[in-house]
């Protein structure tokens, strides 16, 4: 039987939680997650947890915030005043928001905080800082 090895192309079905047991992604009701080990396309500490094992084989993954999506920056937080929105949109907490950056690229983000004029926006990623608890199943290695 295979087993997963830098450069395997793997599928696995697997139901992410936070530490509080809050469910933030599941793949068991669509297609198992597939990716190639080595490619970058997945968080590192995934792809070090599954390494050496063989189809069929289940286990659970805790995952450190340097091994996941790292710890948030504040050099991805920024503060802008209200009046600096299109006039079409009403900040909100929670509301989230695209931004397309000089080089053409998208950036995601949250309106973390409004105190009186100042809106706060934070592109971290939601996940940035939390450790992660991944219950896999490997399904299949190619």
């Amino acid at each position: 039987m295979a087993s997963v090895k830098d450069g395997s192309t793997v599928k696995v079905h697997y139901t992410g939680k936070l530490e509080d047991g809050t469910v933030f992604d599941s793949s068991l009701e669509r297609e198992p997650l597939e990716f190639k080990i080595g490619a970058g396309s997945i968080i590192p500490g995934f792809e070090k947890g599954i390494m050496g094992l063989e189809t069929g084989a289940k286990k659970t993954l805790t995952i450190a915030p340097e091994d996941g999506y790292g710890d948030p920056s504040q050099d991805l937080i920024a503060v802008v005043k209200k009046t600096e929105f299109p006039k079409d949109i009403t900040p909100e907490l929670g509301q989230q928001l695209q931004m397309q950056r000089p080089d053409g690229q998208i950036v995601n983000m949250v309106i973390s905080q409004i105190d009186g004029d100042d809106v706060t926006l934070d592109a971290n990623h939601p996940l940035a800082g939390k450790t992660l608890i991944f219950d896999i199943e490997l399904v299949e290695v190619a």
